[in-house]
């Protein structure tokens, strides 16, 4: 990787590129809000945030905190209650793309962020949990996952369910009844996964400038599928590095 950047920040860049001008995105706290209010500051002007508080259409001039950060309340189009969001805006299906994170994620794109370890009453390791995001997984138009690579968080089978991919594979999604189109896009610090829309197994189709495909088999813990022909992705233009550091900077100096 480059001293111009970090894994981090071409990994934030590429999540943000994913996101359309015009869209709605409904936001996950942490890598997924940075990634989508870079966006909004620079190719996609008209993207639509929608964080789980409530809060339609943000426009934070800084990184929230959290999802009841005053700041998203105070910069919304219309503030909204919590079941309104999920029983009129998530569930039947009116929101375009869903951004969430993920402490395990498995070759089907099922996310854990629940337990690691043990079992559900007494595990190893015991995560913030599940939040909207199942529902997120579930009724968005697409999903998108940002997260760092590594054995630990690509793991074969993740250790809870919390946010439902593709199951088992093909035909999961429907037998459940889920509405959405699933998690279509995983953005790590190597590159970028897709979901194969035969076998739904994520599959390698982009690398980050600098990662090499052994790299991105080293760090998943199943046989990675990759696809015949993997492109590299754009490395982070001075305008994307410069927004990016500055929101950066507004979480580290609490503003």
């Amino acid at each position: 990787m480059s001293a111009d950047y970090s894994a981090d920040e071409m990994m934030t860049v590429a999540a943000a590129r994913q996101l359309r001008d015009g869209t709605a995105c409904f936001v996950g706290i942490g890598l997924p809000s940075t990634a989508a209010n870079l966006a909004r500051v620079t190719h996609a002007p008209n993207l639509v945030l929608i964080y789980e508080s409530g809060c339609l259409g943000a426009k934070p001039d800084r990184l929230p905190l959290s999802i009841g950060d005053g700041v998203l309340a105070d910069t919304a189009d219309a503030v909204v209650s919590v079941p309104e969001v999920f029983n009129y805006w998530l569930q039947p299906g009116r929101i375009d793309v869903g951004f969430l994170g993920a402490a395990q994620l498995d070759r089907y794109g099922n996310i854990n962020t629940t337990v690691i370890g043990g079992d559900y009453t007494d595990p190893k390791v015991r995560l913030p949990g599940a939040g909207g995001a199942p529902e997120i997984a579930a009724s968005c138009g697409e999903v998108v996952v940002i997260v760092r690579q590594s054995l630990r968080t690509f793991i074969d089978r993740v250790d809870f369910v919390t946010s439902v991919g593709y199951g088992a594979g093909p035909g999961d999604r429907a037998r459940l009844g889920l509405r959405g189109g699933g998690p279509k896009t995983v953005i790590t610090d190597l590159g970028v996964l897709t979901a194969d829309p035969v076998t739904c197994e994520l599959t390698l189709t982009r690398l980050h400038p600098g990662v090499t495909v052994d790299q991105v088999r080293a760090a998943t813990g199943w046989p990675l599928a990759v696809a015949d022909e993997v492109s590299t992705g754009e490395p982070p233009s001075t305008d994307e590095l410069t927004v990016l550091r500055a929101l950066e900077a507004t979480k580290k100096a609490g503003v």
